[in-house]
């Protein structure tokens, strides 16, 4: 894994919450995006080399909204950078962890995705990324 990618938050309402990070990091979201497959809607922030992605779902069945329901709003996943996705799902699913998909979707932000079962990870929800070329 190169670096963090970003951190996921879900929120409720994508246009309030973008108001607080706009005023937080002094500018506003870099790109917003809607990803059908996942059911939600992105704001994307920058912090530096940081990178922050509010989540809104866009379906009451996606995993956005039942997380939503659940715990409430706050962090969802953290995204880590990999070069090569189908390498990493191979690695990480012959060390023990669950994989939630394991091939790739088409993810916001121009990524492929995947994600590991937080119940592998010490209760966080873990997301691959990698650049599509």
């Amino acid at each position: 894994m190169k670096k963090i990618e970003h951190i996921g938050i879900a929120v409720n309402d994508l246009a309030s919450a973008s108001i607080i990070y706009e005023k937080l990091f002094g500018a506003p979201a870099y790109k917003q995006e809607e990803v059908d497959s996942e059911g939600v809607k992105t704001a994307f922030f920058r912090s530096g080399p940081n990178k922050i992605e509010l989540l809104e779902a866009t379906n009451p069945e996606s995993s956005i909204a039942m997380f939503i329901a659940k715990k409430g709003e706050g962090i969802h996943h953290i995204a880590f950078e990999v070069e090569d996705i189908q390498f990493e799902i191979s690695r990480l699913k012959k060390e023990g962890f669950v994989v939630l998909n394991e091939v790739p979707q088409k993810g916001a932000d121009n990524k492929l995705v995947a994600f590991l079962h937080p119940k592998t990870t010490n209760g966080v929800l873990i997301e691959l990324c990698q650049e599509i070329q």
